[in-house]
């Protein structure tokens, strides 16, 4: 593949994205709409793949609605942040309710690392306590003398966002990008996981800059703009910002100019990442002579168990419109075809 500071688009494929994106927003409007058949698409039925926004998927929404925004009121703004770090470490909902069971509420003044690892021990033996979407290794030298995985990021949440004060230099950073650079620097996190918790945080009402200021592109969303582009520019954000500076222009020129967004809230560069990311897995199965590292889709479509209302961070002004609309029911019944 040539390489050059310029962006060029590989338009053959490219517009695989924009069917994606439009085809992904239709099923999550006809599952608010009820309907049990949600895509025609054979890719789409078969295979598992994320919602056009970040903030609809399901374990972003018990974020929102369950870690942040319930019974706020009771929690600082650093027992907020704390406890988003702290479910989105393991990112697994049944982790969380797990704890909140058997150790109570996760704050600043009530973090026993050991009674918690305590806790996940005994969990482990029988369920995983780490979501597998997130690569999460645990392997730094730094923390070699603990044996377990969650032991080594309870301890390290504890000594450096605690312990170091990276909680409140993440409440009184100026830009998005600063709290990237904040949390890049600690134990564990590098680039992806960095861009990833910043955006969590800034779901709560205590941090407040634009998801269009910053991004940073991911492994899978590399793979997606290598295989979307002739030519990228400078670096993989250049491919996303260019689309997203674009997006009317290119749905129109592809044809996928449908696109029926959130009300009043086009998708940001998060989800225009994360799109390049369910682009490349879709591509694997639509034209999987473009292959770069990965060749299958792991995860069948399932459908979901538990009902969704959906809740957006109160600053988006988004929930009044959307009240409602988006209450799905007997989630079970629910099929693809």
């Amino acid at each position: 593949m040539k390489r050059s500071n310029e962006i060029i688009p590989n338009d053959n494929v490219l517009r695989y994205y924009f069917y994606f994106m439009q085809e992904r927003m239709n099923i999550f409007w006809r599952k608010c709409e009820g309907k049990e058949v949600l895509t025609q698409d054979p890719i789409l039925r078969e295979y598992k793949f994320t919602n056009v926004y970040r903030a609809c998927d399901r374990v972003s929404q018990y974020l929102i609605r369950d870690v942040i925004y319930k019974d706020i009121e009771l929690y600082t703004p650093e027992d907020v942040i704390l406890r988003v770090l702290f479910f989105k470490i393991f990112n697994k909902i049944e982790t969380w309710e797990y704890l909140r069971k058997e150790y109570g509420d996760i704050t600043m003044n009530h973090f026993d690392v050991d009674r918690i690892s305590y806790l996940l021990s005994l969990r482990r033996n029988n369920f995983p306590v780490f979501n597998n979407a997130y690569m999460m290794t645990g392997s730094d030298k730094k923390y070699e003398y603990l044996k377990f995985k969650h032991e080594k990021w309870l301890t390290m949440v504890k000594k450096e966002f605690i312990g170091e004060g990276v909680i409140n230099k993440v409440l009184k950073a100026k830009t998005l990008e600063e709290i990237f650079n904040l949390l890049e620097c600690c134990t564990f996190i590098g680039g992806f996981l960095a861009y990833q918790y910043a955006i969590d945080f800034n779901y709560t009402p205590y941090v407040n800059f634009s998801e269009n200021s910053f991004v940073k592109a991911g492994i899978g969303a590399i793979r997606g703009i290598k295989k979307c582009f002739i030519s990228y520019g400078r670096n993989y954000e250049d491919a996303i910002f260019y689309i997203q500076q674009h997006l009317d222009e290119l749905r129109k020129k592809y044809g996928y100019d449908n696109f029926k967004p959130l009300p009043g809230h086009e998708p940001t560069l998060i989800d225009l990442q994360n799109c390049f990311c369910e682009t490349d897995k879709f591509l694997r199965v639509k034209m999987p002579e473009l292959q770069i590292d990965n060749v299958r889709i792991k995860q069948h479509y399932k459908p979901a168990s538990r009902d969704i209302k959906y809740q957006f961070p109160n600053k988006w002004g988004l929930n009044d419109k959307i009240n409602g609309l988006c209450l799905l029911k007997n989630t079970k019944e629910l099929t693809l075809f």
